[in-house]
């Protein structure tokens, strides 16, 4: 399948192109020429979700990988479970922080690995990504170790929680770290730069892990499959799914698009926000007036330009998938007493999937409302144990990393102190 830029529609790639260039001229998105219609949904729900997944991925990667292939690379990355579990009558959450980071970027991030080592044919890349939080560790234990390949993380320094940053922070060897005085938009920013310096990206063979690498949103279209399976399972007749995905750069509502339009039975979105309220304010005046980043306790969700809101309106404009966003922003009292909601119902929950279950309190009597667990709570320890009022464990991929030296380096957010630090 190709795959075109979405603001220089004439520059057509194979999946495996998208993947190594991750951003296409004039810092356009890649989007497939065509989101396939499956028409055997039913059987595949009867699926596991390696088995399903390379029938829903095959499409996209034909040309480019076997399906032997394909099959490896995700039984490779897929080899932890997506599990929902019930809240109450109407309403269930999808865990996605059973792998090895405890966030659902692992799924994304595991799969591009997989991929580009595939592609690369031994030749040196240099992986460069900005994180709000999760992605950074996902991603640097899906490279870590990997031959040929380094990879540059960039943060906000001091705006994501202290076990997210230990998680990425203190591996070393062809993990590299920098923290940025600044947002999360500047460190987006700066990648952004580095890339439409061509000198640069030729040099160091530069490529993207962020949420706007196509593999990565196509390998998160699987956990919506799953999800819908397993719900079917627990009851065949269920319909009007919703589902309320926190939203920071958007790519988690991207991927549950493609989902629908490949048939998948989801009725409708909701895209939760908190403070960073650009979509819920657009979609509502439809004026795009980005305003600066504001710092929360969900801070994954800290984005005020997110990168994939061109794919979300395309698909909206072009009718691939019908009207079936709305989006609601949470300020930072709801979210806590969410969170205190959602204990006294017998869940633990972090702020981002606190985010989301508020979010769905404007659903109809008739719709089941499903939202996304992003991270697992001890990923976020100080904030819910102070809002809980209780204390939770460490799982033991936090207890490994928690009394390790952060071997990060700090940086202003300058476009020419970072190109000397790549090109070193």
């Amino acid at each position: 399948m190709k795959f075109y830029n979405l603001k220089e529609n004439e520059e057509q790639v194979s999946f495996a192109q998208a993947v190594k260039q991750g951003l296409g001229k004039n810092q356009g998105l890649f989007f497939p020429e065509d989101i396939p219609a499956l028409d055997n949904v039913d059987e595949l729900l009867a699926m596991s979700l390696v088995e399903r997944s390379v029938h829903v991925l095959a499409p996209f990667v034909a040309g480019d990988l076997t399906k032997d292939e394909l099959a490896e690379i995700v039984t490779n990355a897929f080899n932890f479970p997506a599990q929902i579990q019930p809240i109450s009558e109407q309403r269930s959450v999808l865990e996605l922080f059973h792998g090895p980071t405890l966030a659902f970027k692992d799924f994304g991030a595991r799969f591009m690995a997989q991929c580009l080592q595939k592609f690369t044919n031994g030749q040196k890349i240099t992986i460069l990504t900005a994180t709000s939080g999760d992605t950074g560790a996902a991603v640097a234990h899906a490279f870590h170790g990997l031959e040929n390949i380094r990879v540059v993380i960039l943060y906000p320094k001091g705006k994501i929680s202290l076990l997210q940053e230990k998680m990425f922070t203190t591996l070393g060897g062809n993990i590299e770290t920098i923290a940025i005085e600044g947002s999360f938009d500047d460190c987006q920013a700066l990648v952004k730069q580095s890339f439409d310096d061509k000198e640069l990206a030729q040099a160091i063979g530069l490529n993207s892990a962020n949420s706007i690498n196509i593999s990565r949103l196509l390998a998160q279209v699987c956990y919506y499959f799953e999800a819908v399976a397993q719900l079917k399972r627990q009851n065949s007749q269920l319909d009007d799914i919703v589902f309320s995905v926190p939203s920071g750069n958007f790519g988690n509502l991207t991927a549950g698009l493609f989902a629908k339009a490949m048939g998948l039975p989801i009725k409708r979105f909701v895209a939760a926000t908190n403070a960073n309220d650009t979509v819920p304010r657009y979609l509502a005046t439809g004026e795009w007036a980005p305003k600066a980043t504001v710092a929360t306790i969900s801070n994954a969700m800290d984005v005020s330009n997110p990168n994939n809101w061109p794919r979300v309106e395309h698909m909206l404009k072009a009718g691939i998938v019908d009207e079936c966003v709305s989006s609601i922003s949470v300020d930072e009292e709801q979210t806590q007493s969410t969170m205190l909601q959602l204990n006294k119902l017998g869940y633990i929950s972090e702020p981002h999937a606190a985010v989301a279950y508020k979010a769905l309190g404007h659903c109809e009597d008739n719709e089941f409302g499903v939202f996304l667990g992003t991270a697992h709570p001890a990923k976020f320890k100080d904030v819910v144990e102070s809002t809980l009022g209780q204390p939770i464990a460490l799982p033991k991929e936090l207890a490994d990393c928690a009394g390790e030296k952060i071997l990060s380096v700090d940086m202003n957010a300058d476009f020419a102190g970072l190109r000397a630090y790549l090109l070193k």
